[in-house]
């Protein structure tokens, strides 16, 4: 059986459809046209990245029709627990960080700026852009119904005293032996957590964090964690982290029925 091609179209695209017509851009076009190769009546699933799924039929090149948009064949509530990865952005591979972390099922991606770090944006809203793009693209191939939003970048010291207040964070740390697992910080909380608490994990720059930042973590009585016994990239950080946040609300959650 042929698996169905899967696109995101924004929510508010979808409420203002007339006669159940969906116009598509010209790169929604050409992904159906030249890469998918979909011919005209043939079907394809759409969701709207907030939860709901659709059957669509390809109408013309540029035409999607969803017959059904008052019943979607599948709607998955919200998790009420949210998952966070912020990071201080890499000299190179935060594309492939959007699309692991889009994978494993992460909700909020924060990219941050540190001391240490290499990389500065110059030109905040293109990137945005191009990174929504990424995730958008992750979001089809892994077939999720909720998209995760990316964050607009912020200072390290800046972000943390703006959600501590309500959100639980870790920051991982290097080469410090006194540091427990995010595994065992993890089976530390407490539940049940309140349903917009985001649980984060802060992954550094390549060049460690500054003496200012430890201090501001500090000041801020955020948790210092490790991820591995040995020093892991950026990339492979994100991954680690993800992973082990996603394993404890799948499993260490569910007999509290928080997922």
């Amino acid at each position: 059986m042929k698996n169905l091609a899967r696109l995101i179209i924004e929510n508010k695209r979808i409420k203002n459809l007339e006669n159940n017509k969906l116009k598509l851009s010209n790169e929604e076009s050409h992904y159906l046209n030249k890469v998918m190769r979909l011919k005209i009546g043939e079907e394809i699933q759409i969701t709207n990245g907030e939860g709901y799924l659709w059957k669509g039929i390809k109408n013309k090149n540029n035409i999607l029709e969803i017959p059904n948009i008052n019943k979607p064949i599948l709607v998955q509530d919200k998790k009420k627990v949210f998952l966070g990865i912020a990071v201080a952005i890499p000299k190179s591979g935060f594309d492939d960080i959007l699309k692991m972390c889009t994978e494993i099922g992460i909700d909020f991606i924060q990219p941050l700026y540190s001391e240490h770090q290499i990389k500065r944006i110059s030109n905040q809203a293109s990137k945005m852009d191009r990174w929504n793009i990424i995730i958008n693209e992750a979001v089809e191939q892994c077939e999720r119904l909720w998209k995760p939003k990316i964050l607009n970048i912020l200072d390290i010291c800046e972000w943390i005293i703006a959600c501590k207040a309500k959100d639980i964070i870790s920051i991982s740390l290097t080469r410090d032996e006194s540091c427990i697992s995010l595994n065992d910080w993890l089976k530390m909380q407490n539940l049940p957590i309140q349903e917009t608490t985001i649980i984060w994990n802060v992954i550094g720059p390549e060049g460690g964090w500054s003496k200012r930042e430890i201090c501001c973590f500090k000041d801020n009585k955020i948790q210092f964690i490790k991820l591995s016994e040995s020093i892991l990239r950026t990339s492979t950080a994100c991954v680690t982290a993800a992973s082990m946040l996603s394993q404890w609300r799948s499993f260490d959650m569910e007999s509290n029925h928080l997922i």
